[in-house]
């Protein structure tokens, strides 16, 4: 008896002009979620979706197949907010800067500050409001977190330049960072790069999700 299972693209690197080719990540997603075959399909955020791809062409044939169980969680996260921007640039600035080597430290860190100063002006909040997860990684690269500092308070990003230039190039430089770590092992923290923010995104887009409780045994 056939399986449906074997007729399931393989995820490899790059696009790929048709299922029988194999998948990539997000071309993955798009054949599970009844689109057209596309790497930029419309049931996930561009900038989620981009990450995807750049976490799938940047590990290793041996753990890519790893990251299967997390395509259909990626699929209906689509929302036009720019928190959802600023949520995702954040999480990879944050995770990538500890590890990543120095001469990519200074861009993560204002990465970090851009993303932190753009949910503040979002969330009506005062400026330099900063989230637990921001303290650690500054703390962990001092010197770039103080060089960030004083380079980002003499440039005021708009919400325009910050969606079209800054989140990409944030998204890009952590996974690039994560990839040159000196680290045991990088695929999987791209992993949970991605896991993780996948979460903060189904978080900010559907709400946070209720826990299941345990019903109470009835007596006879």
């Amino acid at each position: 008896m056939d399986n449906h299972l074997d007729h399931m693209p393989v995820l490899s690197r790059g696009r790929h002009r048709n299922p029988k080719r194999g998948a990539c990540f997000m071309e993955l997603a798009s054949y599970l979620a009844g689109e057209r075959w596309s790497d930029h399909p419309a049931c996930t955020h561009p900038l989620l979706a981009a990450l995807a791809r750049l976490v799938n062409d940047n590990t290793s044939d041996e753990s890519r197949a790893k990251l299967v169980r997390l395509v259909p969680s990626i699929i209906g996260l689509a929302s036009d907010d720019l928190r959802v921007d600023a949520r995702i640039a954040l999480r990879c600035a944050t995770t990538a800067l500890p590890v990543a080597a120095a001469e990519r430290q200074l861009a993560l860190a204002v990465s970090v500050l851009a993303a932190e100063e753009m949910l503040a002006r979002l969330d009506g909040a005062p400026s330099g409001r900063f989230s637990e997860e921001s303290r650690r990684a500054m703390a962990e690269v001092p010197q770039a977190a103080e060089q960030a500092r004083h380079f980002s308070r003499a440039a005021r990003i708009t919400e325009k330049g910050f969606r079209r230039y800054a989140a990409p190039n944030a998204v890009q430089l952590a996974v690039v960072g994560i990839v040159q770590a000196c680290i045991p092992d990088p695929d999987a923290l791209l992993r949970k790069l991605l896991e993780d923010t996948i979460t903060d995104c189904a978080t900010l887009i559907r709400g946070p999700q209720p826990t299941p409780t345990t019903p109470a045994p009835i007596h006879a």
